[in-house]
């Protein structure tokens, strides 16, 4: 039995993963971190217009979805073409620590920057303790 091997295809499905392809853009870079009682996260989504943008959060889900199409250039022949078009979309699933109510969400340069503060419930509270009936002191929980 004879096997027809290519040795690039693993190679090219890795590209097609990591850049997409044409009919499915590869998905947004994202970086999140955490500073304080503020959790922030920024997808990068440059040549994105602002009105293309759709954040929507169900639950603990949020949800970001946005489109960049082609620029269209009355009689330009098109020579390469390797800029990622179409829609693109990123779930993030929000621990339940997160105060999904209140998230901002701001577009500056590219840059969807989502800033989703801790829930109260969620941050260090003092806790009394109760000896003899009469509470002396305090702890940290």
């Amino acid at each position: 039995m004879l096997m027809r091997t290519d040795p690039f295809r693993s190679l090219d499905r890795l590209a097609e993963e990591v850049f997409g392809t044409p009919t499915r853009p590869a998905a947004m870079p994202i970086d999140a971190y955490r500073k304080g009682d503020i959790f922030t996260v920024q997808f990068d989504l440059p040549g994105v217009e602002p009105e293309s943008i759709d954040l929507t959060v169900e639950q603990n889900v949020a949800t970001v979805r946005a489109e960049r199409a082609r620029s269209s250039i009355e009689g330009a022949e098109w020579i390469l073409g390797e800029r990622p078009q179409g829609t693109f979309s990123r779930q993030l699933f929000l621990g339940e620590t997160l105060d999904t109510e209140n998230i901002e969400a701001e577009y500056i340069d590219g840059v969807l920057t989502l800033r989703i503060p801790v829930a109260e419930s969620a941050k260090p509270r003092k806790v009394p303790i109760a000896t003899d009936h009469k509470v002396r002191k305090s702890i940290s929980v």
